[in-house]
């Protein structure tokens, strides 16, 4: 990816809004207020879907791609399980595809076996009928993507106040160079690998600075490494994303991934410093909102449903 392709991605990446990961949630969460116009077709599609509260009783179906699309039959992932905890309830996005929910019950069973942790802390999901978000994303739109944080799950039940406000661990440099030694460590190395070992995993999404760590530190048999590509922000956390499940039509795969291990090249242009500190223009305009027009047809039937 060149340099101008990756300032534009840190443009995308500025408008996605202000809620980021690690951005503290709250203990009283108040429902948005109605729309004056919700018929409105120049209405973003992210209000729509930011205020509905609840899943709709469909057939299971990740309907459209990962960053344009909804999902009908989404199941929560529970707040609490056997290797791991849901942060930031008030948010409401720990609904997914029922593949998905099923691949992070099942790999977070494994973690203290991979490396040590007794389990792991989950971030956003998708809400409960996919879209687009109000804030902080413009994938995890059809509940195939979820974010897993960079610290390990306590051996305790957090509190609801923990979950709200605490942060994860911010694993890279200040500079954005590399890792911070202090924070970066084997158990970070071997939870990624062993994610993106999994069959159904397509893409795992990792700071820069981490890809740079893992090209580094990685021995044996590297071919997992392809699935690990570099992106803006993610130092607190890494976001997996798994394939359209079988026989899910309506589900618009990913594109294959490029030949090799990422450690080339295309890396090394994420650490000029043009990408590293992009000047934007403050005068540049958004680019238009998501409306549903813009959405697979199928999507308003899931907006609307009771």
């Amino acid at each position: 990816m060149g340099s101008k392709a990756l300032l534009a991605a840190f443009g995308l990446l500025a408008c996605l809004g202000s809620a980021r990961a690690q951005d503290r949630g709250t203990l009283d969460p108040q429902p948005l207020p109605a729309l004056a116009n919700p018929a409105d077709p120049k209405l973003a599609a992210k209000q729509l879907f930011g205020r509905v509260e609840a899943p709709v009783d469909l057939q299971s179906r990740s309907i459209g791609f990962y960053a344009h699309g909804c999902l009908a039959g989404a199941q929560a992932l529970p707040v609490d399980g056997e290797a791991w905890q849901v942060m930031r309830l008030s948010r409401n996005r720990n609904w997914g595809n029922p593949a998905l929910i099923g691949f992070l019950e099942r790999f977070a069973k494994t973690v203290p076996a991979v490396n040590g942790w007794p389990g792991i802390l989950v971030g956003d999901i998708s809400q409960p009928r996919g879209g687009p978000m109000l804030t902080g994303h413009a994938s995890h739109q059809v509940g195939l993507d979820a974010d897993i944080w960079l610290s390990p799950m306590p051996d305790r039940t957090l509190t609801r106040a923990e979950r709200e406000f605490m942060s994860a661990t911010n694993v890279v440099r200040p500079d954005g160079l590399d890792v911070d030694p202090a924070k970066w460590t084997p158990a970070h190395m071997a939870l990624i690998e062993a994610a993106a070992e999994q069959p159904e995993v397509e893409r795992i999404f990792v700071n820069p600075a981490i890809k740079k760590a893992i090209c580094r530190d990685a021995r044996g048999d590297r071919t997992w490494l392809t699935k690990v590509r570099p992106m803006y922000g993610h130092n607190y956390h890494f976001h997996v994303r798994i394939a359209c499940p079988a026989g899910d039509s309506s589900c618009q795969a990913q594109a294959p991934t490029r030949p090799g291990d990422g450690c080339d090249a295309s890396l090394t242009a994420w650490f000029r410093p043009q990408v590293l500190h992009p000047r934007l223009n403050p005068n540049a305009r958004p680019a238009p909102p998501l409306t549903m027009a813009g959405l697979p047809a199928a999507c308003r039937q899931v907006l609307v449903a009771p």
